[in-house]
């Protein structure tokens, strides 16, 4: 640590890590350990703000800047602000089927129309989810009653994991508009 510059506290540190999940906070990545970075350098800022505080895994950190491959300013904000509109809107089970199936599907692993078979009652875990219309409950014929159930990420569904893997504004309040008003 450069002298004169004091720790990130313990609170804070945790509150930021909380946030990542203990991983790094860029969705293509999401390894661990993770660094503790500043968005805006130390140098500028000169203070400790959870705003301005996100988890990095070394590599990551390293690749922070401007210029050809590198994660410039503007996307380290957009991945900070999309971690906390997912953190305050869906739960553990929601977060992890958003990470997953968004790495797989970015990486060209699954097809879009994948089914995801969970246990009975699982419905009541990817509420909002469901709730937000990017996700739906395979329907089973009539009569057939197995020990699962079965979801599908809809197309807006898949349009709101493509922009999550892109680094591109989620914008939930205007989308949960649009679905109330549906």
């Amino acid at each position: 640590m450069p002298e004169g510059r004091p720790a990130i506290p313990a609170e804070l540190r945790r509150r930021v890590l909380v946030e990542a999940g203990h991983r790094c906070a860029i969705p293509t990545c999401r390894r661990h350990p993770v660094d503790i970075e500043h968005i805006e350098d130390w140098a500028t800022v000169r203070e400790h703000r959870f705003e301005n505080l996100i988890a990095l895994c070394p590599t990551c950190h390293r690749r922070k800047g401007n210029g050809p491959d590198r994660i410039d300013k503007k996307s380290l904000r957009q991945y900070k602000t999309n971690l906390s509109l997912l953190n305050h809107r869906y739960g553990d089970t929601e977060r992890r089927l958003i990470e997953v199936f968004g790495n797989l599907l970015a990486k060209g692993k699954i097809p879009e129309n994948r089914t995801i078979r969970m246990g009975i009652g699982s419905d009541l875990l990817l509420w909002y989810l469901i709730q937000d219309r990017y996700l739906e409950t395979y329907r089973f014929p009539e009569g057939e009653t197995p020990p699962y159930e079965l979801f599908r990420f809809t197309p807006s569904g898949i349009a709101f994991l493509r922009r999550w893997m892109a680094a591109q504004p989620l914008d939930l309040d205007t989308e949960l508009e649009c679905v109330m008003s549906a």
